[in-house]
């Protein structure tokens, strides 16, 4: 996988992000999910595939309904 180009992809922060500098942004890219750090966005990307990403998701789903 190729990493994109920052610029041209539309990043997006958790509306739970608190503001304190400590979260991810992600982006949906056209065969993967993008993850960088909200304070380096011009630093290293994280690719994932989506079916990874939907796991991903759906595991701390899982993990947050059961506490």
């Amino acid at each position: 996988m190729t990493t994109p180009d920052p610029a041209h992809v539309t990043w997006r922060k958790s509306i739970r992000s608190s503001g304190t500098g400590q979260c991810v942004e992600v982006a949906g890219l056209d065969a993967s999910v993008g993850v960088r750090d909200s304070k380096d966005p011009r630093g290293p990307v994280l690719l994932f595939t989506r079916p990874a990403w939907r796991t991903f998701i759906r595991r701390i789903d899982q993990g947050a309904s059961s506490t």
